[in-house]
């Protein structure tokens, strides 16, 4: 049985639709549904059971679930406007100790979501080198929170038990749910449809134009599929999942318009207030250690992902991933 926590979230479900294709459908899906839409993501995937993520933590602080072949925790808050320490630290840091600890103790294959986050505004670069790792600075508290749990492992030296993996700007299927927290891809389609035109942030740095800010965008589809390979392989460690590319917002505005067959019409507004001085301005993952452990995955360019993302998804009735 594999475990996916935070599996009714946009990387949770698409790594269920990835084992799903490769036929395992032995899958607990952890999360905590409540009131909110995420649901929707797992109608049209195959699993055996879900369970509540307060419950789950119960029973694998007691040993009680077996026959367990990896987990993909994934389950975390990754608002990176949340200003609730508190439940940012107990969320994200203290609750992926404990699933740590139990695969540890099982001898589990334990595959678990860092973030990019943790580079802040990236004056020391995008290595997952450990060495700049144990420096990094993240801009805000969700950053913080994936970094705490990567120095932690660190700092005990359990990166031969765990794969931590950095992921930069994912966009793609099945995060609906997520409100502002959506990528510009999604809420692109949206805005376009009902305005017309899209609207950018307004650069304040005078070597990036406005919408020139630039980001590594990556698809959904590519991230699960990399997880799988990840729990299939005896490769441990932290691990950037990016192409490698950085692209300008104005680059993503283009591919959305030409995927939607319109023409690019964009207007740049100020910054808000809540993101300056915690905004990155450029994010580009490393991405040498794919050729230094022989990962075969290959990943979606921008324009391609894109394309198959407005016109297979977000314009169509059913926009989630589905293998029924």
């Amino acid at each position: 049985m594999y475990i996916v926590t935070g599996g009714a979230g946009m990387i949770g479900s698409a790594t269920i639709w990835a084992l799903n294709t490769k036929g395992i459908e032995d899958i607990l899906v952890v999360d905590n549904l409540a009131s909110s839409e995420k649901w929707k993501n797992l109608v049209c995937l195959r699993y055996t059971d879900y369970m509540h993520r307060d419950e789950f933590l119960k029973k694998i602080q007691h040993d009680e679930i077996k026959d367990v072949q990896g987990i993909v925790h994934m389950g975390a808050c990754s608002s990176t406007t949340e200003k609730n320490a508190e439940f940012l630290m107990h969320n994200n840091f203290h609750y992926t100790q404990e699933v740590f600890r139990f695969a540890k103790r099982n001898n589990i294959r334990f595959v678990n979501a860092s973030s990019a986050a943790t580079y802040g505004g990236g004056e020391l670069g995008f290595s997952n080198d450990l060495t700049i790792t144990q420096k990094l600075r993240p801009l805000n508290m969700y950053g913080y929170t994936k970094q705490l749990f990567d120095l932690w492992c660190i700092r005990n030296n359990y990166l031969n038990d765990v794969v931590n993996l950095k992921f930069f700007n994912v966009y793609g299927p099945n995060e609906y749910h997520k409100g502002d927290m959506r990528s510009v891809a999604c809420k692109a389609v949206e805005a376009i449809n009902e305005r017309g035109f899209l609207q950018l942030f307004c650069s304040d740095k005078p070597q990036y134009p406005h919408g020139g800010q630039k980001r590594d965008f990556i698809y959904v589809k590519d991230c699960a599929k990399l997880i799988v390979w990840f729990l299939t392989n005896s490769i441990s460690g932290i691990f950037n999942v990016g192409t490698g590319t950085a692209r300008t917002w104005n680059s993503l505005a283009n591919a959305v318009f030409s995927a939607m067959d319109r023409p690019t019409k964009v207007k740049y507004i100020p910054m808000p207030e809540i993101l300056q001085g915690k905004y990155q301005y450029f994010t580009e993952a490393d991405m040498s250690w794919l050729e230094e452990k022989q990962c075969p995955i290959q990943f979606t360019d921008l324009e391609t992902g894109i394309k198959e993302y407005v016109q297979e998804y977000l314009l169509t009735d059913n926009p989630y991933l589905s293998t029924i």
